[in-house]
């Protein structure tokens, strides 16, 4: 059923006339009973948490006298309480031509709603008046448009709680340890002053700690003198010499079944010259126009043995062979290890010791422990946890997951203590953004604030989130809450758009819906409320407002249909169900009241 503009004329009838009234008083309530009055939208409706409509009134043609005031007082009667709204005067001395055209007003009105108007209706009271001597005369108060429409009111909360990386990498790393031993010129033979060298007596103990090797990389060099296949041998064989003793060693020092499981690479370096000129770069030993002469045989055009044949005829030849070409005669060893760490159980366990004040903080880090804190299913045991992260570890992360934890655990709460975690939680927000203006601090801020109903702060604060290149989750949680907030403020059109680009959650595409039945699109806010019901029978909102959406559209059927999954779901609903002027047109239908019983 669509929503029309209803005009509607209302006989005043006269209650009585004060003493030293005139006869022009009376009159003027006689012709009252002729003025047309229009109120749009028939019934009102709440939208931003505001109620507003507009009045149009129109007097008979002759009804206003001379020095004489008509005023139509309105009122807007809920219970027991009655708020009264701006009078619509008309002063004769306004309306010259009164005797031949009808006087016409309109007015816009707005005023706060208040959940305790749900049911109220909007009330006129006429009142002819002579301001000189004060007589007047005042008619019955009469309704002119009848209930409330709520629809707006039911947009459902969206939150999502931004955790910010725990920092801990639960995956293998692997940890290098890298080594070079240096062979003399043409030979591939690993010289006992090389195994006895401080790096090989170290390597030689790192092999001997047995710690879980995954590869063992060695790049065999040569320096550029002698014969391309000569050298190309030297490479191969100096790294199959490392290879060798590296295998020696572990003989030695027993690995037994773990040397299968180490991969060896053995990687040959033939006809490169960058080592030699990163250390020509850092020679001191010849000058900047000595290294170029270098630089221009290397990068020009030739074999590499006729490139190193021209470097010999070099005048500083001889002095870099001596102090550079030993280097290059090297095998470049990279092993890498597993790091050692905790399993995932066995950091759990430690963290909930150390929350509970049984262990040493010193078993974990920080890291750790916020890794830890993630896996907890319990609120209460991850906000233990996360305390016990911000003492070993005052981080912005640990201050955002702190208030993150406490925020959700206020989503469940209620009274005095909702607003204590709330106040609570935004505390740690704003340190956490303090220390590092960060994305998930300024999300949840506005999460929070929308919990506390703080509507424009929290909209603030979830419009600077998504100005700080949040993640793909971030984004669309924002987006989301932002969505639900921007409906509770009557801004339809962003709120379109931002649920839009919102999660796929039941919550924000049943608001979604909303904001297209709020848009008057009926057809497509059905369609969506249906899709949620198909993912997620048990929102039972979103069976309501799918039979409020075909009642906008007339369809009795549908509105049958998905009123009785909801009141099915919850009972309560049939009360609320029995006054929502949304199914005013079926209320007196067998069919309706059949299930509303």
């Amino acid at each position: 059923m669509k929503t029309q503009t209803a005009k509607l004329f209302f006989p005043f009838l006269i209650l009585g006339i004060l003493s030293m009234s005139g006869c022009a008083l009376s009159k003027m309530a006689r012709m009252s009973k002729d003025q047309g009055l229009t109120v749009e939208p028939t019934p009102l409706e709440v939208h931003g948490n505001e109620v507003k409509f507009t009045m149009s009134a129109n007097l008979p043609v002759k009804m206003l006298k001379r020095k004489k005031v008509y005023t139509l007082n309105t009122y807007y009667q809920y219970g027991s309480q009655e708020k009264q709204l701006a009078p619509v005067v008309f002063n004769e001395k306004d309306y010259p031509n009164a005797a031949t055209e009808q006087p016409k007003v309109t007015k816009d009105y707005t005023f706060a709603y208040d959940p305790a108007m749900s049911r109220g209706n909007l009330l006129v009271q006429g009142v002819a008046s002579n301001p000189k001597t004060g007589n007047f005369v005042e008619s019955e108060k009469l309704i002119i448009a009848e209930g409330l429409i709520t629809t707006s009111t039911l947009v459902q909360s969206s939150y999502f709680a931004s955790y910010a990386p725990h920092g801990y990498n639960d995956q293998e790393e692997l940890i290098p340890t890298n080594v070079e031993f240096f062979f003399e010129q043409g030979r591939s033979v690993l010289r006992p002053v090389e195994k006895n060298s401080d790096r090989g007596s170290r390597f030689a103990a790192y092999i001997a700690e047995k710690n879980a090797t995954k590869t063992v990389s060695i790049t065999g060099t040569h320096s550029p003198e002698g014969k391309d296949r000569i050298n190309a041998d030297l490479a191969k064989e100096r790294a199959v010499a490392i290879e060798t003793w590296y295998r020696e060693q572990m003989d030695k020092y027993d690995y037994q079944g773990m040397a299968s499981q180490i991969r060896f690479i053995t990687k040959p370096v033939i006809d490169d010259w960058n080592d030699l000129k990163a250390m020509l770069s850092s020679y001191n030993g010849i000058s900047s126009a000595q290294k170029s002469d270098w630089t221009n045989i290397i990068n020009g055009s030739g074999s590499f043995e006729q490139k190193e044949k021209q470097l010999q005829k070099l005048s500083t030849y001889k002095q870099v062979f001596k102090d550079i070409y030993p280097q290059l005669r090297t095998a470049k060893t990279e092993v890498l290890t597993i790091k050692p760490k905790k399993s995932r159980e066995e950091i759990i366990t430690l963290a909930k010791s150390i929350a509970q004040g049984r262990g040493s903080a010193d078993q974990l880090s920080g890291e750790e422990l916020a890794y830890a804190a993630s896996f907890s299913p319990s609120l209460e045991e991850k906000k233990s946890i996360y305390e016990a992260a911000a003492k070993k570890n005052d981080t912005w992360a640990v201050h955002n997951n702190l208030g993150a934890v406490t925020m959700e655990m206020a989503m469940a709460a209620s009274g005095r203590e909702k607003t204590n975690m709330l106040r609570d939680a935004i505390n740690h927000f704003e340190i956490s953004n303090q220390k590092n203006a960060n994305v998930q601090a300024q999300a949840n801020l506005g999460m929070a604030q929308a919990m506390q109903n703080n509507n424009q702060a929290a909209l603030d604060a979830l419009n600077k989130a998504l100005t700080m290149n949040p993640g793909n989750d971030v984004r669309q949680g924002v987006n989301g809450a932002k969505g639900a907030v921007e409906i509770r403020m009557g801004n339809y059109d962003a709120a379109s758009s931002s649920l839009n680009n919102a999660t796929n959650r039941s919550v924000d595409q049943y608001n979604k819906g909303m904001v297209q039945f709020l848009k008057k699109d009926f057809r497509s806010a059905q369609s969506t409320f249906e899709t949620v019901i198909s993912n997620d029978r048990a929102f039972v909102w979103a069976h309501y407002l799918a039979a409020v959406a075909a009642a906008r559209q007339g369809n009795e059927n549908k509105v049958i249909e998905n009123l009785r999954n909801a009141v099915n779901a919850d009972a309560s609903l049939k009360a609320k169900a029995l006054s929502d002027l949304e199914f005013r047109e079926f209320s007196g239908t067998q069919a309706f009241i059949d299930i509303l019983k």
